[in-house]
């Protein structure tokens, strides 16, 4: 989430009440989380494990809760609850605003695109040229649509994620500042959720094709001229390259990668990264021809005690 204009690090320390390491007058220009973060960028880290790959990673500024050594060219932010703390920033930068009318008029729509009646167009949301969105589409704040994009009645785009840090007595939510992006010639089928980037964006690329009740988490990035059929489930922080297939109730889990022309059968469900350009089927979800073999095998094993 790119900040409208930066704020120095003792502007951004001042926010949250808290001490900070660095040149005051150090600049920021973003909130992101940390596989997505740019210089210029603040992230934040809380658990051990993962205190090196804060400090190592592109973003310059790192919201902390330990005292540890500033790497050369960044700047630290001390807290006792660095999860708190980026939440806050998040709502100070990307406040909630209130719908006024079913479209809003920060909207920005596109030449000869239909708007069906009951469609809510929320603010700061672009829509291009030459689209059709049918009517109870809801389209969250700053969702950018392209052109020739045809939306099917229902479908919800830019719902924040499922996104929470777990506490001893309930669950603190991370609050979605990201935005989704559907690019040019995408059709989306009825009743498909699409969730926004957290801090960053969820992508639909150009030329993908998505049935009814499909849900895409956040954060992950579909590419171009995909094919998804109906009840697959995408969860958040997946990468899938262009011109993957990926058939009826099929289930992928988070934080992986789909390769480039890679088919995926009914439901399958994928639990790691997969090469592009093969077929896979199963639980976990392995090449097709792979696990048709070891049901084979499988019908054999009564003949085999029998022996």
């Amino acid at each position: 989430m790119q900040l409208i204009s930066s704020h120095t690090l003792s502007q951004i320390a001042s926010y949250l009440q808290a001490d900070f390491e660095g040149d005051p007058g150090f600049l920021i220009s973003g909130i992101n989380e940390i596989h997505v973060v740019e210089p210029g960028d603040l992230t934040f880290v809380d658990h051990p494990k993962y205190y090196q790959k804060a400090l190592r990673s592109k973003a310059t500024t790192i919201l902390i809760n330990k005292k540890v050594l500033r790497p050369e060219g960044k700047a630290l932010i001390f807290s006792d609850d660095p999860f708190r703390d980026f939440v806050a920033l998040i709502k100070r930068f990307r406040p909630f605003e209130p719908a006024t009318g079913m479209i809003s008029e920060t909207a920005i729509i596109g030449k000869n695109t239909t708007i069906q009646p009951g469609v809510f167009i929320g603010n700061h949301v672009v829509i291009g040229d030459h689209c059709l969105i049918h009517p109870n589409v809801t389209i969250y704040d700053h969702c950018t649509i392209g052109d020739h994009v045809v939306i099917h009645s229902g479908t919800v785009i830019g719902s924040d994620a499922l996104y929470y840090k777990r506490r001893p007595e309930s669950y603190d939510k991370l609050v979605s500042g990201g935005k989704v992006i559907i690019e040019d010639h995408v059709e989306l089928g009825s009743c498909c959720t699409i969730d926004r980037g957290v801090t960053s964006n969820t992508t639909i690329g150009s030329g993908s094709k998505l049935d009814n009740q499909i849900h895409i988490g956040h954060d992950t990035v579909i590419g171009k001229n995909c094919l998804f059929a109906a009840q697959v489930g995408i969860a958040g922080c997946v990468t899938i390259e262009d011109n993957v297939i990926i058939w009826g109730q099929v289930g992928v889990q988070k934080d992986l990668t789909i390769g480039k022309g890679a088919i995926v059968l009914g439901q399958s469900g994928v639990t790691k990264s997969i090469a592009g350009g093969k077929t896979y089927w199963g639980l976990p979800a392995k090449p097709a021809r792979e696990t048709l073999n070891e049901m084979a095998f499988i019908k054999k094993l009564p003949e085999l005690f029998r022996k």
